[in-house]
């Protein structure tokens, strides 16, 4: 019985109010009504007087978690030797729902191995399905060995380094546990804490999270990553290019020795390599083509233009082309773009660590749904971009890493389809150019039928071909803010 409860039978309590005159004793049931309905719903609610709760349990007690559809009486065939045939009937229902039936390149090797509980060193590059071979495999040894999460304690945990990435991880758990009872969650920064600790305190399978606000909820003790299972570490050389080292070091020391553990990167630097040994035991390796662009699909072409004719070759190019993404080195270039775009009569949003996640995702939103044209992003912030259809990448800046062009192309041609790339170069970016060319061993073919053309650009050379020093310009554009605090080498937190 709940204190309020108890209070109002002891009988020095009754005795007082029945000794008062009777015009009093109307007010005196009145203030004793409350009490006693109160005792009587939480009695109700406990189903039981010894089970009776506070108001305030009673908010945070854990909803009912929504039963998954039914799932189709005939099982999918995917067919002999498909990796797809050896997961769950209701995940294969789930690919099928979503119109895939065979497996990528990487989800042929990666998911037989990881139903095996097998460690794992995958390099694959952008657009081949990576996300789904680890997702896959996971939340089938999920279901499989069903138990209901503990408070606070995910039972798989993703790391990706930005917030859309983040997103569209958890988008894909989402898509493909749909016949299942498996829970999950996505933690980043730019938004508010809350709902994040009331959904780790009632305990999900699967936890998806970018470095800041993970350690921010550790430290505070709304997660604990003591019963890890699986471990997934995803975009590895896009972590350490935006300083999380030393973050990703500190979550690895909290999980358990024993546990499932996979490695992802786009590239393979010894850097990252080194790193992974700290990681995994004995681990399966799988390599897509990781130093391969996919190039031969994508029209390449590079401008010579010089700095202040940019803005208007950007808006010939776009011409009544929709569905573009646009690349920039710093965060305020990117607004400054997207604002001359619009001028223009382009539809254009910016997105970089800078903007909040409100304005992040509804200029993702509008992306996809056509109603706007021109996406202006930086590197890291475009990291988990996935939508279909993009008809150009315009490099408008192009990348400082020769590794950056290839992921920065690879929004386009996705899922084996055509698409278009266009780099402009000015005269302090010639050096640059040239270093891309050697990394994807080919030349990329000059357009010079345009009234922009610069063969000052084109002829750079020396100091002239040199870009400026880093910090002068502005900083390069970074991932998700926590809170606006500047950590590692000078970048944005995820």
């Amino acid at each position: 019985m709940c204190l309020l409860a108890s209070l109002h039978v002891k009988k020095p309590l009754f005795a007082m109010s029945e000794s008062r005159p009777p015009a009093n004793k109307k007010n005196a049931r009145r203030r004793r009504r409350p009490r006693r309905n109160r005792g009587n719903a939480a009695n109700k609610q406990g189903g039981g007087e010894n089970r009776g709760q506070s108001h305030s349990r009673q908010r945070a007690a854990k909803p009912p978690v929504a039963e998954p559809p039914a799932l189709p009486d005939t099982p999918h065939d995917f067919g002999p030797d498909n990796a797809f045939g050896l997961l769950m009937p209701a995940i294969g229902h789930a690919i099928a729902d979503s119109g895939y039936t065979t497996p990528t390149p990487v989800q042929s090797q990666c998911i037989p191995h990881l139903l095996k509980g097998k460690d794992m060193l995958g390099s694959a590059q952008t657009g081949t399905g990576k996300t789904a071979a680890f997702t896959l495999p996971l939340i089938d040894y999920l279901a499989q060995n069903r138990r209901r999460p503990s408070p606070k304690t995910p039972r798989a945990l993703v790391m990706a380094p930005t917030r859309e990435l983040a997103a569209q991880i958890g988008k894909s758990i989402e898509t493909y546990s749909k016949y299942l009872r498996v829970s999950h969650t996505v933690i980043f920064g730019g938004v508010g804490q809350n709902p994040q600790e009331q959904a780790m305190k009632r305990g999900v399978d699967f936890l998806v999270a970018t470095p800041g606000r993970l350690l921010d909820l550790c430290n505070q003790g709304h997660i604990e990553l003591d019963g890890v299972e699986a471990f997934v570490l995803d975009e590895a050389d896009r972590m350490l290019d935006m300083g999380f080292i030393h973050d990703i070091k500190k979550v690895v020391a909290k999980l358990p020795k024993k546990r499932h553990s996979l490695f992802f990167s786009a590239t393979m630097a010894p850097n990252i390599v080194e790193l992974a040994h700290t990681m995994l035991i004995d681990p399966v390796r799988v390599t897509i083509a990781p130093e391969q662009p996919t190039v031969e699909r994508i029209e390449q072409k590079v401008m010579f233009v010089d700095k202040n004719d940019k803005d208007s070759l950007l808006v010939d190019v776009l011409g009544d082309t929709d569905r573009v993404i646009i690349f920039t080195q710093m965060k305020y270039a990117a607004n400054r773009v997207a604002e001359k775009l619009e001028k223009a009569g382009i539809s254009a949003a910016a997105i970089h660590g800078n903007k909040s996640q409100g304005a992040r995702t509804r200029a993702l939103d509008g992306f996809k749904d056509g109603s706007i044209r021109a996406l202006v992003a930086t590197d890291i912030a475009a990291r988990g971009i996935d939508v279909d259809g993009v008809r150009l990448v315009v490099n408008y800046h192009l990348p400082m890493e020769t590794e950056t062009y290839v992921h920065r192309i690879g929004r386009t041609a996705r899922a084996g389809r055509d698409g278009r790339a266009v780099s402009f170069c000015e005269a302090k970016e010639r050096d640059q150019l040239r270093d891309i060319e050697k990394a994807i061993k080919k030349k990329i073919p000059v357009d010079t039928d345009h009234a922009y053309h610069s063969e000052t650009a084109r002829n750079a050379r020396g100091a002239d071909a040199k870009p400026e020093p880093r910090g002068q310009g502005g900083r390069r554009g970074g991932g998700g803010g926590r809170g606006g605090n500047n950590r590692g080498r000078g970048r944005r937190r995820g």
